[in-house]
């Protein structure tokens, strides 16, 4: 066992923890005896002082893809912080592990944190787009969707959750999850069928449009700012032109995701419009408008950032 890693461990155990702490690099990469020694210390370091370290790992890893932390994540998947749990759970969403859809599960369907159980819903989401592209066995597929419409249908759980599930399972293109959507859209929860429409432009699927289109001049902004988002999704030109109608929407939001949507629809007419945004003396507009504009333009031409071509 590394001595860097007993020394780091002891220096913990002591609570003398400054922020940041460079020695916590020693902790990436440990093997089965050292995940125990860590373990075996983190039980004895306070609340506040766990929250911290975690915290720094999940930083250290998104700026250092070569470090690993994975063992540490799993084991306080069980903390008994809830924000520790968390924590971990974001730490372990770039892990394509199918051994941890389980453990994902189980911190869905058992943890009494709202806010651990949407932390897992996102990264079950990450798991089915890998089932939606073939990249996980079917039966770990099945596990992952089968958990998260269970979610979306439990009305016992916090509406918050259920929406987050609906989103996430969206990306799979299967008859369950578009029944899902369907049913959540016509039910009477206004956040439910604000995510319905969302979930629409993640599943992919035009055959959403019919209902998207006259979404977005619904009395209610959430509904318009989120049919806009999806028609972004989806990509299809059926959309501009009631997208470019939105441009001029009383709510800043929505405008700013009709912008956003003409940049991903793309095509000759959303460009012109966008173009003619850029006139307007509204500088968010303007802003906004050169962003879609480079987002049409990678589309167009996908080596458009190569150099000299700004």
């Amino acid at each position: 066992m590394s001595s860097h890693i007993e020394r780091t461990m002891a220096e913990l155990a002591t609570g003398n923890y400054t922020r940041p702490n460079p020695k916590l690099v020693n902790l990436s990469n440990l093997t089965a005896a050292e995940t125990k020694l860590f373990a075996q210390t983190w039980t004895g370091i306070e609340v506040k002082l766990r929250r911290q370290i975690i915290e720094q790992l999940v930083e250290l890893t998104e700026d250092n893809v070569e470090l690993n932390f994975d063992s540490i994540f799993q084991y306080c998947l069980t903390d008994r912080d809830a924000v520790v749990r968390s924590k971990a759970i974001e730490g372990l969403w770039e892990c394509e592990d199918v051994s941890l859809v389980s453990p994902l599960i189980e911190r869905l369907n058992q943890d009494i944190s709202p806010e651990v159980q949407m932390v897992a819903v996102t990264a079950l989401g990450n798991f089915a787009l890998l089932a939606e592209f073939n990249k996980i066995r079917s039966r770990y597929a099945a596990m992952v969707a089968q958990a998260l419409l269970a979610a979306v249908g439990d009305q016992t759980r916090a509406v918050a959750v259920r929406c987050r599930a609906l989103e996430a399972v969206a990306v799979l293109s299967w008859p369950e999850v578009k029944d899902a959507i369907e049913q959540a859209y016509h039910g009477d929860n206004r956040e439910l069928r604000a995510s319905a429409i969302y979930a629409m432009g993640r599943n992919g699927d035009p055959a959403w449009l019919p209902i998207l289109i006259p979404e977005l001049t619904s009395a209610d902004a959430t509904m318009r700012g989120e049919a806009a988002t999806a028609c972004g999704e989806l990509g299809e030109e059926e959309a501009t032109p009631y997208l470019a109608q939105l441009i001029d929407d009383p709510d800043a939001n929505v405008a700013l995701a009709a912008i956003e949507a003409l940049g991903k629809v793309g095509g000759a007419e959303a460009k012109k419009r966008l173009q003619q945004l850029l006139a307007e003396p509204e500088e968010t507009i303007k802003q906004a408008a050169r962003e879609a504009l480079a987002e049409l333009e990678t589309t167009e031409d996908p080596f458009s950032f190569r150099m000299g071509n700004p």
